[in-house]
């Protein structure tokens, strides 16, 4: 779906759908600019060429200084408690089963209103994914469906904050204290947002951050996993690099380190060069949400009351991270030939996951989501997004489909 990235003046790689997508309405009306307004754009802060490029000069490549300052801006800027800068999102969500001691014969109940990755990754430590029931007024966990599908052998709630809407965590949590789970958030869409006060990053056992390329914040690709707890926060840090721990294993007269290993660990560490990237881009991260913000309350308030459109819940308690801008829409085939008829990109993102063999096969019985399923859709929503572009869409859907 997704083709070639270009780079525009503000320095934003601007991601298309497939051009055939927007092949316009004769007679109908231009985007501002003349050109198709994309689904996702990647932000690339102007500094970034000077940053990476002294990392280059340096040859010094690897996890190093710029990764530790990269964490510390995190924690510092976004509230994340230690968290760990690791090469994707997908790392952070193996990493944070894997210490969370997540094994086989063990189940992880969670949304199928994500990407594959969320329960791929529980497949890869030999456990089962369950999946629950979501909200359909807004594509998270349904917290009432949860309780009924818990065994024995369950071991872990995963909160998948849908577009970067935070799940409702006291639910959640009083079901995980309730029966001894742990509770892993994937954070991939949220960096930013917030739960009562509390920042996305700081509430649960363990939360896990996608930096991917067309993330809010990227470092070219790369995650970040946050563990509440100071010791497991230490063995993450640990089996980050392959289970060693190189703060507390000196290089010997010989040159090599002194370690034991007593567990399995990963190469799952963040490089210089791409943490360079992620210091460079979050240089104005505040000020690029109130913009994205504002976007949504642009879209807000100029398709309030348009027939055919049922925008998605948002409670006043949490702050959306607005990686997405979605809703549910009547007749969405006509909607999606119609807007995209006009130079605007407009896509459904995912589907429900349940549907893959591998995952046990499409769930009827998730009735909401099968709902989600057939009526959500998603418009353009990214940091190159003007309030010119962002009327222009508004009116698009205005005209009818």
């Amino acid at each position: 779906m997704l083709g070639r990235p270009y780079l525009c003046g503000r320095i934003c790689i601007i991601l298309m759908a497939d051009i055939s997508a927007f092949t316009q309405t004769p007679g109908a009306s231009t985007p501002p600019g003349g050109n198709p307004i994309p689904l996702f754009t990647t932000f690339v802060n102007a500094s970034a060429q000077q940053r990476v490029s002294a990392v280059l000069t340096s040859t010094f490549l690897s996890e190093g200084k710029l990764v530790k300052e990269f964490e510390s801006r995190l924690s510092a800027e976004l509230g994340m408690v230690h968290p760990a800068a690791l090469n994707s999102g997908t790392s952070a969500l193996h990493l944070a089963l894997e210490v969370a001691g997540v094994g086989p014969g063990d189940e992880v109940i969670l949304s199928p209103q994500t990407f594959i990755a969320s329960a791929l990754t529980v497949v890869q430590v030999g456990a089962k994914p369950v999946f629950a029931d979501i909200q359909y007024g807004n594509g998270n966990i349904d917290p009432a469906d949860i309780e009924h599908r818990i065994t024995p052998r369950t071991k872990a709630i995963m909160a998948v904050h849908w577009g970067g809407y935070p799940c409702d965590m006291n639910e959640i949590m009083a079901i995980a204290t309730k029966h001894g789970l742990v509770v892993i958030e994937d954070a991939a869409h949220s960096p930013g947002a917030t739960y009562q006060g509390q920042p996305i990053g700081s509430i649960s056992d363990y939360t896990c951050f996608s930096f991917q390329a067309i993330k809010h914040l990227t470092t070219g690709d790369g995650g970040a996993l946050c563990a509440r707890d100071p010791a497991k926060a230490r063995e993450v840090f640990r089996r980050r690099w392959f289970g060693i721990d190189r703060a507390n294993s000196p290089v010997n007269e010989l040159g090599e380190r002194d370690y034991d290993l007593v567990d399995v660990g990963y190469k799952y560490h963040l490089s210089d060069y791409a943490a360079a990237l992620g210091l460079a881009n979050l240089d104005g991260f505040a000020e690029r949400m109130v913009q994205r913000r504002a976007r949504v309350q642009q879209y807000l308030d100029g398709l309030r009351g348009v027939a055919g459109i049922t925008h998605f819940e948002h409670k006043t308690d949490r702050e959306s991270a607005h990686w997405l801008f979605g809703f549910h829409v009547e007749n969405r085939l006509e909607f999606i030939r119609a807007i995209r008829g006009k130079g605007v990109a407009v896509s459904v993102v995912h589907d429900g996951i349940d549907h893959n063999t591998l995952f046990g096969g499409r769930r009827m019985e998730l009735t909401n989501q099968r709902r989600f399923d057939a009526t959500q859709i998603h418009i353009p929503l990214h940091d190159d997004l003007s309030a010119e572009q962002a009327a222009y869409v508004v009116d698009v859907i205005k005209q009818g489909w």
